[in-house]
């Protein structure tokens, strides 16, 4: 209801009923004393003061009646008046409410769709992040499946590398032995050596030795002198003699030279066949070492290889590990994230529910509250109504016409309004057509 509505309805609840209000120019009837004043102020004939005696005697009886009714009714007026203007003021309450419940409405309305676009947005949303997780689950079964095979292919590489440690020590072991056997070989080579040397330098000595006591034997063959006793009484063929004592000096000189030289060769045989031996004993011990030398260095080579792959497949396990723990934390990072934005969605969704329900609530109980003063209003016009149709029944004249009682009561009739006026004060209560006219107003505005 506008401004300028309340504002004429206000005005002509008060103008109506608050004062006493006359529209026309017909007669008025005063009661003064026992005189009867005509309407215009003229002077009374004896045929109307005959007539108003009549009346004032029959207007003193039914006054005697009507004071108590009348007394009633001015309580009624009152309380109806009370009650009309709370319910106006009710009327303009419920207007003012009734926008504020229609705003409300028509941004619950707004939000509600605005609610479903974000509902299809958190849905989309949400199921963009269950394909994720999907994927997360899928590349996490995968890298489980590669892991897997990695820590197998690690155990095979373990199990080799242990395999080839133990071949190592074994081999180390065996080098060690065999380096005990090269170097015991070595020292009695380095001793046979020095044996030899010093059998080669004896046997020079030895040569030097006999050479010089087969020239020391020659010098004692050629010096010597013999001193033979001759007998001059023979013929001694002294030649011949000295020719049999030098071929027998020159028999013993070739055995000792020929046993010396035996001795010799035997001894230089046996010392070169010793040191054949020797030699042979050394150049297989040589290709010996020079084999367990290649070997050694083949197994360093091997395990080198070995160390190496095994530091990159250590470097790989710690990489594929770091890289998986990553994924995995990643992925369950994700998923809590995602799991918390569902919870506060949900929560949200939840919460908005709960609004609009209760807005709906409060919606529904203000409908209900109209509609009750609606019919609260409506009963109020019946009774007012009813109470103007009887309140006009019990007015006398019309059109303009009055009649004076005996000091105590007027009535006065006019332009479709109707008022009482005592002796103690005065009410006034609006006809019925005005009556009528605010409570379609009033209908209006609803």
């Amino acid at each position: 209801m506008g401004t300028a509505n309340r504002m004429g309805l206000g005005s002509g609840r008060r103008s109506m009923i608050g004062s006493s209000y006359r529209s026309g120019s017909g007669y008025t009837g005063s009661l003064m004393g026992q005189g009867f004043g005509y309407g215009s102020g003229g002077n009374i004939t004896s045929a109307t003061a005959a007539m108003l005696a009549a009346a004032s005697t029959q207007k003193i009886e039914i006054d005697r009646s009507v004071l108590p009714v009348r007394a009633q009714e001015k309580e009624q007026i009152k309380t109806l008046n009370n009650r009309f203007a709370s319910l106006i003021d009710k009327v303009r309450y419920l207007e003012q409410h009734n926008k504020v419940l229609d705003a409300q409405w028509r941004t619950l309305q707004e939000r509600s769709t605005a609610t479903s676009n974000v509902d299809a947005m958190f849905e989309a949303y949400i199921n963009g992040l269950k394909n994720q997780l999907e994927g997360l689950g899928t590349d996490k079964l995968r890298l489980n499946g590669e892991l897997q095979q990695m820590q197998a292919l690690v155990e095979d590489f373990k199990v080799k590398y242990e395999q080839e440690i133990t071949n190592r020590t074994q081999v180390e072991n065996e080098f060690v032995v065999v380096k005990k056997d090269v170097d015991d070989a070595y020292l009695a080579k380095v001793e046979l050596e020095a044996k030899l040397e010093g059998l080669q330098d004896e046997i020079n000595f030895l040569k030097e030795v006999f050479s010089e006591e087969l020239r020391q034997l020659e010098a004692q063959i050629r010096d010597t002198s013999l001193y033979v006793e001759v007998d001059t009484r023979r013929n001694l063929d002294i030649n011949g003699l000295i020719a049999d004592v030098r071929a027998q000096y020159d028999a013993i000189a070739a055995k000792s030279r020929a046993d010396a030289e035996d001795f010799y060769k035997v001894k230089f045989a046996d010392l070169t066949s010793m040191t054949g031996k020797t030699d042979d004993e050394m150049r297989l011990m040589k290709g010996e070492m020079n084999d367990l030398n290649r070997q050694i260095q083949r197994i360093n080579a091997e395990i080198a290889a070995l160390k190496k792959q095994r530091a990159q497949l250590e470097a790989a396990i710690a990489d594929a590990e770091g890289r998986g723990e990553v994924d995995i934390r990643e992925a369950k990072e994700t998923i809590a994230r995602l799991e918390n934005d569902l919870q506060l969605a949900k929560q949200e969704m939840a919460k908005h529910v709960r609004e609009y329900q209760e807005l709906m609530n409060v919606k529904l109980a203000l409908d209900i509250e109209i509609a009750t003063y609606r019919k609260l209003l409506e009963g109020e016009e019946c009774r007012l109504n009813n109470i103007s149709i009887a309140s006009s029944g019990l007015g006398v004249g019309g059109g303009g016409g009055g009649i004076g009682g005996a000091g105590l009561l007027g009535f006065s009739t006019g332009g479709g309004s109707m008022s009482y006026s005592t002796s103690g004060g005065s009410m006034s209560l609006a006809s019925t057509g005005a009556m009528q006219l605010e409570s379609s107003s009033m209908k209006r505005s609803f």
